[in-house]
């Protein structure tokens, strides 16, 4: 069974830096799209940053210049690292990906900036 799960993450200043990480686990065959959203708190669930297989990143607005996604297709590993942080960043962030052509998520990590 194909799993997301998420590490890093926590309580961190603003102007602070984080690293979120998502490792994919069990039989993988084709690893397509990966991605990261945040969920802030009383809103809905957003793009932050996703990347293909083949490198090319796309960013939301409201991150892009601070936050870098990258990803590892050998071990089926993306991450985001998150600098410049802003209390409005404060949100669960959530793993995404298309792997054997099924989208996965995984159970979200909680990201707090305080002010």
């Amino acid at each position: 069974q194909v799993q997301l799960v998420e590490s890093g993450g926590g309580l961190v200043q603003a102007g602070g830096s984080l690293r979120v990480s998502c490792a994919a686990s069990g039989r993988i065959f084709s690893n397509n799209l990966m991605a990261w959203y945040r969920q802030p708190p009383g809103k809905q669930r957003e793009m932050v940053a996703t990347v293909t297989s083949g490198g090319s990143t796309n960013y939301a607005d409201s991150v892009k210049g601070r936050f870098t996604i990258s990803r590892d297709n050998a071990k089926n590993t993306v991450s985001l690292q998150m600098n410049s942080l802003k209390p409005e960043d404060t949100a669960v962030y959530y793993c995404y990906a298309i792997l054997n052509l099924h989208a996965y998520w995984g159970r979200g990590t909680q990201v707090t900036v305080s002010s």
